[in-house]
């Protein structure tokens, strides 16, 4: 089952990064965001995809640049997620074939983002917008329209985000802190599987 999870591994090293995909997979995670600001991430980007590439959606967050997006691409990635709404990184992205899921706020910056076609759009911080500020966006956006809460999302409150029209979500530091066990690691994802299936 494919769930609309992303994984924000923040802060991630390469040697965990095989370990890490294979813990979520088995709990029924397979969309993984590596934040650029991690240590090496690229290594950890090109390590993933070379073991999971086939089985997970791998790809880069906090993704600022064309540069970056392409360094991405060069180490196998199939996603790019920003903290902001960059037309031209937006464009870069999707020249290259990867999925662009770039952060937005407003709804300028919304449709801004649809405009130089992104595939899904992160609601960023979702917790300044919260669930009301997510309902109120819903109302005039397109319907088709892909939008994951990310920032402030969690157990506690998949089941507000929802009813206000999240259609996934990312999850960060409910999930994933450096220096977590892989047992850690999967008793947290699975909650936070458990939770989601729970309102599927």
């Amino acid at each position: 089952m494919n769930r609309p999870i992303i994984a924000i591994l923040r802060g991630i090293s390469p040697d965990e990064a095989v370990p890490a995909v294979e813990t979520l997979l088995d709990a029924g995670i397979s969309w993984i965001e590596v934040p650029l600001n991690s240590p090496e991430p690229m290594q950890s980007i090109a390590a993933m995809s070379e073991a999971y590439g086939d089985k997970a959606v791998i790809g880069a967050g906090t993704v600022l640049t064309q540069g970056q997006v392409a360094d991405v691409a060069a180490a196998g990635g199939q996603l790019i997620v920003s903290p902001n709404c960059d037309p031209d990184v937006i464009k870069a992205t999707k020249a290259l074939g990867l999925q662009s899921w770039p952060g937005v706020f407003s709804p300028t910056e919304a449709f801004a983002a649809l405009a130089a076609g992104a595939d899904g759009l992160k609601l960023f911080p979702g917790s300044m917008a919260g669930p009301s500020g997510l309902k109120a966006l819903r109302a005039v956006l397109p319907k088709e329209t892909l939008v994951y809460p990310v920032g402030g999302a969690g157990i506690s409150n998949f089941a507000d985000w929802r009813a206000a029209g999240a259609d996934g979500f990312g999850i960060g530091t409910a999930l994933y802190i450096p220096g977590l066990t892989m047992r850690e690691l999967r008793e947290r994802a699975e909650a936070i599987v458990k939770a989601w299936d729970a309102l599927s």
